[in-house]
């Protein structure tokens, strides 16, 4: 059996925990409801040339913060062999910086809690959502909005000493965000180490962020992302009949269960994986070349917002703000709206007795590296729905036709409501049915979870939406 770290053990008996005596699931959704109600808020849409501290650059026309710093928002043109479309040109979000998204740690009643926030986004589409302890970009917790500085900082700058849980660089959307990587860090402070904790914060088990992901728009894209790369280690098949005794769990959950902690029986071993992902990296190529935004192709600017020319895909739009119990609470800022909403899922099939997701390569313009492994379906800036201006999405009608019964996992989850205004996605994992075939195009290959966790400890393997999905695997 593979070692199994201390903080694995209790990572996975805090996901057990699906409730909590310091504060009831039940009552958690009251909680954010009461914050909702209780925080002043208001969002308008303005024209992008009447932004406070934005400005369209002389020469290339891109939008910039009057500090040079956050993120600015310019065009680009994507060249590639991959797929159907050569060469297309689009605006995207360049923000180089490399922020936090940090979550505080301790043992409460021998269980690990995490202490999260009640935060409001302008972009999030019921406002409060539950969010890591400190989510912060550099230009935010370097202050170069003369703001107060974000709570809690001082745990995960090295000024006040944790133990480090985990501790990743991850990636934020490819197809909006030009190479964006925020830095994922959990920390764990002593028990006895007593905090002063703001009414907008709670402690919570990871089961009951997991059971909070059932609702739509809850727990908040930063969270998801930071809660995936969690490990909960390796086992052998005795360990595995051992922790099934422990609780009483669904078909459903049981099956997420072996696919995660199982290092046996998957149908590709680890090299096969490497040298799939190598190989897909070697044969294809994409050409990023900066654009001035006011020549991107096929978008224009109508005076309000830059959008595409027969309104697909997303637009670029200026949002006035004034939000209470932020570090500022009035600004002005670009935003990301969506053409219409997303679909995610993962398809997942039992293969050598062993339950395998369904993953696909994805390139992005954004990407680091070319591809990133996927979900099967990922519908984010095209449409999917017959009809409507539809590209072709390999699996779509599997997910769409999918039987209740072989629904494991349903939800809407929002994006990062501090760049895209009121975006979701549906979320879906679903149950294959016995013809689907165990053959898959080149750009797809089935996976166990357990391998999934292991690549998720790299940069750049997962992209955001499969991790969103993955951490919503409970058990």
């Amino acid at each position: 059996m593979h070692k199994i770290k201390q903080s694995e053990i209790e990572f996975f008996k805090s996901a057990l925990a699906k409730d909590s005596d310091v504060y009831p699931t039940s009552a958690i959704l009251q909680w954010l409801k009461q914050k909702n109600e209780e925080t002043k808020t208001r969002i308008e849409q303005i024209p992008l040339d009447k932004m406070r501290m934005w400005h369209f650059d002389e020469v290339t026309g891109n939008l910039v913060h009057d500090s040079g710093r956050f993120f600015s928002i310019e065009g680009i043109r994507i060249e590639t062999n991959w797929g159907k479309v050569a060469s297309w040109e689009q605006p995207i979000i360049n923000q180089p910086e490399i922020g936090f998204l940090g979550i505080i740690c301790k043992k409460i009643n021998n269980v690990l809690h995490f202490l999260m926030q009640a935060k409001i986004e302008p972009g999030n589409l019921n406002m409060v959502q539950l969010s890591p302890t400190l989510q912060a970009t550099k230009s935010n917790y370097t202050r170069v909005h003369k703001g107060k500085v974000p709570a809690f900082l001082e745990y995960f700058n090295g000024e006040k000493p944790a133990k480090i849980l985990l501790d990743q660089l991850q990636s934020e959307q490819g197809a909006r965000f030009l190479r964006k990587r925020n830095r994922n860090i959990i920390i764990k402070i002593p028990e006895d180490e007593n905090i002063n904790i703001p009414e907008n914060f709670i402690w919570v088990t990871l089961g009951q962020i997991k059971e909070l992901m059932r609702y739509d728009n809850v727990v908040n894209m930063d969270s998801r992302t930071v809660i995936s790369g969690i490990s909960f280690g390796s086992y052998n098949e005795q360990t595995l009949e051992y922790f099934l005794a422990l609780g009483n769990l669904s078909i459903c959950n049981e099956h997420c269960l072996y696919s995660t902690l199982s290092f046996d029986n998957y149908l590709n071993d680890f090299d096969q994986i490497i040298s799939w992902i190598t190989n897909l990296k070697s044969r294809y190529d994409m050409k990023v070349t900066p654009v001035p935004l006011k020549l991107v192709k096929e978008w224009v600017y109508d005076g309000m917002s830059i959008r595409h020319n027969n309104n697909q895909f997303f637009s670029v739009i200026g949002v006035n703000v004034d939000i209470e119990n932020r570090e500022v609470i009035s600004w002005d800022q670009p935003m990301i709206k969506p053409a219409q909403e997303g679909i995610v899922a993962f398809i997942v099939k039992p293969i050598n007795g062993l339950y395998h997701f369904l993953v696909q390569a994805k390139l992005e313009a954004g990407n680091f590296d070319i591809i990133e492994l996927a979900p099967t379906v990922q519908c984010l800036t095209g449409n999917y729905r017959t009809g409507f201006q539809e590209y072709s999405v390999p699996f779509i009608n599997e997910v769409l036709t999918a039987s209740d019964n072989k629904i494991w996992y349903s939800a809407y989850q929002s994006e990062e409501g501090g760049r895209f205004y009121k975006e979701q996605n549906k979320n879906m994992i679903i149950e294959a049915g016995e013809n689907f075939p165990l053959e898959v195009p080149e750009n797809y290959c089935w996976m166990t979870l357990n391998q999934l966790f292991v690549l998720i400890r790299f940069n750049n393997y997962l992209n955001i939406a499969a991790r969103s999905l993955i951490s919503a695997v409970s058990f």
